[in-house]
């Protein structure tokens, strides 16, 4: 038989063995969304820009401030971006210094910001380390008369994006033994070492008992539970809570150095409470960035490059061994997830959308 004329059956057989199959269409793009982004309400179109850039259509910004300080221009930017900026609010805690009564006043001014468009509340860690009672203590997270804020919350389905603490290593001595020297050298008011403050299983615990406290209460643990050095009891704390779910931001450095196989087990175990966020705060001009951390100067294209594709390489591949997202956050390297494409929409997405309850 000559190569030349193929007998007839030859086309047919090829295509039983898939030499003529037409290639796979392409899966469409997972949509995303970060729930948690940082910026002004000038610079509102920079960060919508830069996130579509990267895939990224809707974002949370958690500096909304609060109802008469700032948050009227928040929400304003946010009115101009069809749905793309949902606004947190931020608590004005001076009302404390007035004395008793400082939860009802601030479940109020919870109230009108939600009538104002507000979609949830974000408390940033000065709660716990800084903030002050009238006599002078610290106001603790676990306060019993920060308790009708919290319920308030509850009762306006409006979640609460709460960071307490800081990574272990902020709590020791900054010097060349610290893994995050750089980071602290940069930032030396993130230490804690020496200071008159809780420690990091206080803060951690302190945490856990305001979730528990208030069980029709959604509760976003920020930066991954505010543990993320220690996923598995994170887990833990999915499992005892129902009312909490974790974000990512800032954390894949510390997440990215646990067993892969592990870590994977537990975010496909837990794909339903998980959100990503990246903790980018964005400011009017092209490289005015924080990308997780700010550095020591403004990052690079190369930079917000890095930024982004490890963050995608750390959810998408089990690649071994390679450089974190954020350089200044430590010198070590990460593993992949290889999480399923399932498992990848409702972290990227499709959990915080139920959370904050938008299409």
């Amino acid at each position: 038989m000559s190569p030349l004329n193929p007998p007839a059956y030859l086309p047919l057989l090829l295509i039983v063995l898939g030499c003529h199959s037409s290639p796979a269409p392409a899966l469409p793009a997972l949509r995303k969304l970060d729930v948690h982004t940082h910026f002004g309400p000038q610079a509102a179109a920079h960060a919508l820009q830069l996130e579509a850039t990267h895939g990224i259509d809707t974002v949370v910004n958690l500096s909304g401030g609060a109802p008469g300080a700032g948050l009227a221009a928040q929400l304003s930017a946010a009115a101009r971006a069809n749905g793309r900026i949902i606004v947190f609010c931020t608590p004005d805690f001076s009302t404390v210094l007035d004395g008793e009564g400082y939860g009802l006043r601030l479940a109020a001014q919870l109230q009108r910001a939600h009538q104002q468009g507000c979609r949830g509340l974000k408390i940033f860690k000065a709660l716990g380390l800084q903030l002050q009672q009238a006599d002078g203590t610290l106001l603790t997270i676990d306060d019993p008369g920060l308790d009708p804020l919290f319920e308030r919350a509850g009762q306006l389905q409006m979640p609460v994006a709460i960071h307490s603490g800081d990574p272990r290593a902020f709590w020791l001595p900054v010097d060349a033994k610290n893994e995050r020297v750089t980071e602290l050298t940069v930032h030396p008011g993130w230490a804690e070492y020496g200071r008159p403050v809780p420690g990091f299983d206080e803060l951690l615990a302190a945490f856990e008992r305001r979730v528990a406290r208030h069980p029709q209460t959604t509760f976003i643990g920020l930066h991954f539970g505010n543990d993320a050095e220690d996923p598995e009891h994170v887990g833990q704390l999915l499992d005892q809570h129902p009312n909490l779910v974790v974000d990512t931001a800032a954390r894949i450095p510390e997440l990215g150095r646990a067993r892969p196989e592990r870590l994977r087990e537990l975010f496909v175990r837990h794909q339903d409470r998980i959100l990503f966020g990246t903790d980018l705060g964005v400011g009017e001009s092209e490289f005015d960035l924080a990308l997780g951390s700010p550095g020591a100067s403004r990052p690079t294209a190369a930079d917000v490059e890095r930024f982004f594709s490890a963050t995608w390489r750390f959810f998408e591949t089990g690649d071994r061994g390679f450089a974190h997202p954020t350089e200044i956050q430590g010198a070590w390297t990460i593993d992949g997830l290889a999480l399923p494409r399932e498992v990848l929409q409702k972290i990227y997405a499709d959990n915080a959308r139920r959370v904050l309850r938008v299409q």
